[in-house]
């Protein structure tokens, strides 16, 4: 369950630490006073989209942290499967830093991305917003609510769909490809023989064209090298160590102090005979066979040649000829590649067909409990006469989720028959249905910590008692967080906490505080009675108190 929300320096709130229980949760305040600020902050930690506009004005960043516990094992071990690995006691803390140019989301110190972040907080908590029951607008949502009670029972068969219908639209597209008019086809095959031939004919080879390239600047210089060595050559030659070294001998017979410049001077004779030696043996050998040259110049113009039309390198030439082999294959074996096709498309589009009305009878199947247990819900929220349905259609085509359409139809008069619920429910009927749906939910999934913002929109009087009487249901089974203005509802908090502005030092901030059993019955006299409140409405206030713990 959620624990704790930090909040620093954002919007209109400058600090703000809610420490939130067990059971129902209920968040109540003016209008105008933050409450959507507050669970605002929420959905900006796990993620949501942020601005620098929500930083606090005067300050560099907004900070939000949540502080979940996680003891349930199944919890552990699926979070564990996510790769997030808790401590003993069982803490998770999500926090997020929003600054002007960037944010930074974190995960027990370990930073994360958004949408790693949203896998894992969906295993923890589930929010909906004042909006949110406008997606029952949408046939599309009808189905995912049917799949989410489902989840556990149909994810095997699902992921078989999802495998199936990525291996059946890759072989739509081979198929695609087969019905191209014949004489497009001829030409591509005829092109192809000429690029294959082409690439074969000339041999390539890793490595040859830096050999021929070494070879080639030796041509192109080669009247420098041959200058040059000549130059030297006869520098060595007119070098005439011989007279000195006869002469440094001559001296050393009386000097023996010059045997040393002796020794160097003969060592230096040497040195340059076998210099001149080399010289003249090298120039001897150098090769620059006209016709060589030619032929190099040749072969390097058709080595790059094919890399310009192929490839940037001899490697990605070679690579580009078995693509261009592979196609030629497929072209020239057309009838009998396309026929092996369709078989293969046939298993799969009858593998896919056999799981995808697997899913659907589970689905229909399952619809019928859902369907029993929403309208038991919806009479429990002061539907007095309701029928509820679910017609589903299929598809003219498959779907990574199969081949279902699927729609609830509803009738909140007698006598009358049951249309598509977009089409029959009011914003108030929308938000109580979907409350029946979450309510139906809950007992199905573990997902331990539930957020209404005003789920209560377009209701009052017995409704609203209904409403809370559904919310307390909920509370019982999962930890419920909820941001109301009508006193029923608020009547059923376990804990109660108010959203207020208050100015200082001539700024307004929102703060947040728990109230007392005492603070709680004023703020029922406060949604009762308004501003003014009389003694008539704290009465009031005192007796819807003690009528909700009660039905505790």
């Amino acid at each position: 369950m959620l624990l704790e929300l930090h909040v620093r320096n954002l919007a209109l709130i400058e600090r703000a630490d809610v420490e939130f229980g067990q059971g129902l949760n209920i968040l109540t305040g003016e209008t105008g006073a933050g409450k959507s600020i507050i669970l605002g902050s929420v959905n900006l930690a796990l993620g949501k989209k942020a601005s620098r506009d929500m930083i606090r004005q005067g300050e560099e960043y907004a900070y939000i942290e949540l502080l979940f516990s996680v003891t349930e094992p199944e919890k552990v071990q699926a979070l564990k499967e996510l790769e997030v690995y808790l401590p003993e006691d069982g803490t998770l803390i999500i926090s997020r830093k929003i600054m002007g140019t960037r944010s930074i989301s974190r995960l027990n110190d370990e930073t994360v991305t958004a949408a790693r972040l949203k896998n894992i907080t969906s295993l923890l908590l589930d929010i909906h917003g004042q909006h949110d029951h406008q997606s029952l607008l949408y046939k599309s949502k009808h189905l995912e609510i049917l799949d989410d009670y489902l989840r556990h029972d149909t994810q095997p068969v699902k992921q078989k769909i999802a495998d199936m219908y990525s291996s059946y639209t890759k072989l739509q597209k081979k198929m695609q490809s087969f019905y191209e008019d014949e004489e497009s086809r001829i030409r591509e095959a005829d092109f192809l023989r000429f690029e294959v031939e082409e690439i074969e004919n000339a041999g390539l080879k890793e490595g040859e064209e830096e050999e021929l390239a070494v070879s080639h600047r030796r041509f192109v210089n080669g009247q420098k090298i041959i200058e040059a060595l000549s130059k030297a050559y006869e520098a060595v030659q007119v070098t005439d160590l011989g007279d000195a070294l006869k002469h440094v001998a001559q001296a050393a017979e009386y000097e023996e102090g010059l045997g040393p410049i002796r020794d160097q001077l003969f060592d230096a004779e040497a040195i340059l005979s076998d210099a001149a030696r080399e010289i003249s043996s090298y120039m001897d050998n150098l090769n620059f066979d006209e016709e060589e040259f030619a032929r190099i110049e040749s072969r390097l113009d058709q080595i790059r040649n094919l890399q310009a039309k192929y490839g940037g390198t001899v490697s990605q030439v070679l690579k580009s000829l078995e693509e261009k082999k592979k196609r030629l294959e497929v072209l020239e074996n057309f009838d009998f590649l396309k026929q092996e096709t369709e078989k293969q498309m046939e298993i799969a589009r009858n593998q896919l067909e056999s799981y995808c009305e697997q899913l659907s009878e589970m689905r229909k199947s399952a619809s019928e409990k859902l369907v029993k247990e929403i309208k038991e819900s919806l009479l429990d929220l002061n539907f007095i006469d309701v029928e509820f349905e679910m017609e589903f259609k299929r598809l003219d085509h498959y779907t990574p989720e199969g081949y279902d359409e699927a729609e609830f139809m509803i009738s909140t008069n007698p006598g009358e028959p049951v249309k598509p619920l977009g089409m029959v429910a009011s914003g108030g009927e929308l938000s109580r249905i979907m409350l029946a749906i979450k309510t139906v939910l809950a007992d199905s999934d573990d997902i331990p910590t539930l957020i209404f913002d005003e789920i209560d929109t377009g209701i009052s009087g017995r409704t609203a008692q209904k409403v809370s009487e559904k919310l307390r249901y909920i509370a019982r089974l999962r930890q419920v967080i909820c941001i109301t203005h009508l006193p029923q509802i608020a009547a059923m908090a376990d804990c109660h906490f108010e959203i207020a502005k208050k100015a200082k030092d001539n700024r307004t901030s929102t703060v947040i505080r728990r109230l007392s059993e005492e603070e709680m019955v004023m703020e029922l006299a406060r949604l009762l009675g308004g501003v003014k409140i009389t003694d008539a409405v704290l009465k009031n206030a005192k007796e819807m108190k003690k009528m909700a713990k009660k039905s505790n």
